[in-house]
């Protein structure tokens, strides 16, 4: 198979369907469209632009937005001019984006759609030049305008084609411990990764995408951004959380792609207006079944979403079943930055719940020391950039990425992610506890958000939990008894050493802002740890098997 890389595909869709619209975004509510042509417009004029201010060659330019036509414009335009770019997460601390802007000597910065710039820019190194994206809601006035840098310039009138091997880009992880890493990424491997995994998952030229996690991530960036260039397929962009819900019924994709606790939040949406009692009564009923699974999945914007998958984290087996139970059939994919998000996806007519999929095409899997997932293909990392050591340590010796993650695979090759190699505790009696798959059965309890545990050191594990929003709405009395009868249903499927003694429910939710979760919305266990591992003996003590925190 011949690996096109993406402005090849720009190029293929400007000219065969020129008049198609390819991007659509709501602005103050209004949805607003760019063809095939105007956004290849777009790219040639930028790409001029960024030309004609003579950086050294391969230099980086970086971008910084939420999720807008203008971002995947910018990454085309950054192609184009010759240069490698740095995409950062759009609710980054200062000192994440000095880090990264300096780590990475981006020459440049494109600022768009974010909500809180005020905080981030004073991690912007003095004297870096910035580019506000044009749209006038979110454009940054004391930055020169995308739109006044171009107006008199000539567009690139040639088919620029990139080096398969020179490197695109430099992703830098969201960094659950530790300080974010830069991995690096060639041309071939984004054009491989799309090339290889959108037959897999039949995806065609009528496809559609919804755009609303981070494009900075290599999930969306492949899956949409790849996707759509590698399909000629739609993108619709989400406005803002307030108008999120309404932009996907709108928008109704045929591809979408959640993270667990986007479902945990549509469950408790669903529910919210429809209690669980009179759901399982209506969907015992044949004609009033089909109804309320088509009014849910026109709701939520899932009708006619033929691959609807999730990632990033764990999904409980228990919310894929109450999906399902709606017809709404939900497909986890497992993959990471390095490997640019291609190792395993799980086909719509071949789900096996509690399971990520099967290797993709040419995608080697096998397990290493401790059951360590390792995968080898042809589109991994070329290493950490500006860090030899942690790339020498990502590989075994012969060639495979560690991935850090410790897992089982059946006979017919399905993997099942059972735990972090990394995450293992010590409890005081000696004993080793892998918390993920314990956590998972933890979460299937609707009142519960966000759940950790923890235990080095103690006599048996203890868990710390956030309520959702559902618990929030919830008598302290009710929510004690729902824990305690969590704790009576999954503590006797647990060997001793793993059972909990205390669920303990925090007083404050655990968020990017307080940096107890990455950009990508996975938590911290170390700085979990750091903040409150001086009381874990203290609410291991109390008399309690409930405690709320002061």
């Amino acid at each position: 198979m011949k690996i096109r890389q993406p402005l090849e595909m720009l190029y293929k869709w400007e000219q065969e369907t020129p008049n198609k619209v390819y991007m659509r975004q709501p602005i103050d509510g209004v949805w607003h469209e760019w063809t095939w042509k105007e956004t290849g417009e777009e790219v040639r004029k930028m790409a001029a632009y960024l030309k004609s201010l003579n950086l050294p060659a391969g230099s980086k330019i970086a971008m910084i937005s939420k999720n807008c036509a203008h971002w995947m414009i910018s990454d085309l335009a950054i192609m184009m001019a010759g240069y490698v770019s740095v995409p950062m997460y759009p609710n980054l601390s200062a000192g994440t984006v000095k880090q990264i802007l300096e780590h990475s000597e981006a020459k440049l910065l494109f600022v768009g759609k974010l909500d809180d710039w005020a905080s981030m820019k004073p991690g912007v190194p003095e004297g870096m030049k910035c580019i506000s994206f044009p749209i006038e809601n979110y454009a940054h006035k004391e930055y020169d305008n995308w739109k006044d840098l171009v107006v008199n310039v000539t567009p690139i009138s040639e088919n620029v084609i990139r080096d398969p091997q020179e490197l695109a880009t430099i992703i830098y992880t969201s960094g659950t411990t530790g300080l974010p890493k830069g991995v690096m990424h060639k041309f071939y491997n984004f054009g491989y990764a799309a090339e290889m995994a959108m037959p897999e998952l039949d995806l065609k030229d009528d496809t559609s995408f919804f755009s609303y996690l981070p494009l900075s991530h290599i999930a969306e960036r492949v899956l949409v951004e790849m996707g759509s260039f590698y399909t000629g397929g739609q993108v619709s962009f989400a406005e803002s959380l307030d108008t999120f819900a309404q932009n996907l019924s709108e928008s109704q994709p045929t591809v979408f792609l959640g993270v667990p606790r986007i479902w945990a939040k549509f469950q408790q949406g669903v529910l919210a207006k429809m209690p669980q009692k009179k759901l399982d009564l209506f969907l015992k009923i044949p004609i009033l079944s089909n109804i309320v699974k088509t009014k849910v999945k026109t709701s939520l914007g899932l009708l006619r979403a033929d691959n609807i998958l999730t990632g990033a984290a764990p999904m409980p087996v228990s919310l894929m079943t109450w999906f399902s139970k709606l017809g709404i059939n939900i497909q986890e994919a497992y993959a990471m930055t390095e490997n640019c998000c291609y190792s395993h996806a799980t086909k719509n007519d071949n789900i096996r719940v509690g399971a990520v999929g099967q290797p993709l095409p040419e995608c080697d899997c096998k397990l290493g020391e401790n059951n360590e997932i390792l995968i080898k293909h042809e589109a991994l990392m070329d290493g950490y950039y500006k860090n030899e050591e942690a790339t020498k340590e990502a590989f075994t010796e012969d060639g495979y990425l560690r991935t850090g993650d410790e897992g089982s695979i059946d006979a017919e090759g399905f993997l099942k992610i059972t735990g972090r190699v990394k995450d293992l505790f010590k409890t005081s009696k000696g004993k080793y506890v892998a918390p993920a798959p314990i956590e998972l059965q933890i979460e299937a309890n609707n009142d519960l958000e966000q759940v950790c545990l923890v235990g080095s050191s103690l006599p048996q594990p203890i868990v710390l939990a956030v309520l959702s929003e559902t618990g929030r709405m919830r008598s302290k009395e009710d929510i004690n008894a729902s824990l305690e009868e969590t704790m009576r249903n999954v503590n006797p499927n647990l060997d001793h050493h793993e059972q909990f003694k205390k669920i303990v429910v925090m007083k404050d939710e655990w968020t990017v802002e307080n940096e107890l979760l990455t950009p990508t919305m996975k938590i911290k266990r170390n700085a979990l740890e750091k903040k409150y591992n001086t009381n874990y003996e203290k609410w291991y003590q109390e008399s309690s098997k409930i405690i709320w925190e002061n």
